[in-house]
C-alpha cells in the first residue's frame, strides 16, 4: 500500500489476468483524488462510505455500495464525504507494455496457492529487484 499525502487517499494496486484494480482508502472526510481522466470507460466500485464525484462541472453524491460509471476522456475528481471511504477503480488492460500480473503478497492465501506463491509471483517493484529476478 502506498501512503497517502495530506488529503490524498492511501492507494493499493493489483493487476491479474489483465484486470487492473486501484483501491483508494480515504481516511478522513474531505480527502480527495485530484481531477484526472482515463483513455477507456471504467467502473469505480464504491465499497464503503460516501463519495462526491465531480465531472463536467457537476457533482453527484453516492453512498456505498455502488457502481459508478466513468466515461473515457471525462475529467473527474473524487471527494470523500465521510471517513474511511473506500473505492476501487476497475478496468481491463487492453494493450501496452508491462501488463504482467501485479499481486500484493499479502492478498494471496498461502493455503490455496502454496507457501511460495507470493515469492514467485509478486511484481518486481524496483529496477534492482527486477535485475536480480532476471539474473536468477
Amino acid at each position: 500500500m502506498i501512503l497517502g499525502n495530506a488529503n490524498k487517499p492511501y492507494v493499493a494496486i493489483s493487476c491479474v489476468s489483465n484486470v487492473f484494480i486501484k483501491q483508494m482508502t480515504f481516511v478522513e472526510a474531505g480527502d480527495f483524488e485530484c481531477g484526472h481522466s482515463h483513455v477507456f470507460d471504467h467502473v469505480t466500485l464504491l465499497a464503503s462510505g460516501k463519495l462526491r464525484l465531480t465531472a463536467l462541472g457537476k457533482s453527484t453524491d453516492f453512498t456505498a455500495p455502488h457502481h459508478i460509471f466513468i466515461k473515457a476522456g471525462v475529467e473527474h475528481e473524487l471527494l470523500a464525504l465521510e471517513a474511511n471511504t473506500v473505492v476501487h477503480c476497475i478496468h481491463a488492460l487492453r494493450d501496452g507494455e508491462r501488463v504482467e500480473d501485479i499481486v500484493d503478497p499479502a492478498s494471496v492465501p498461502t493455503h490455496v496457492q502454496g507457501a511460495n506463491f507470493a515469492e514467485l509471483n509478486f511484481y518486481p517493484m524496483t529496477e534492482d529487484h527486477l535485475n536480480a529476478v532476471r539474473a536468477g
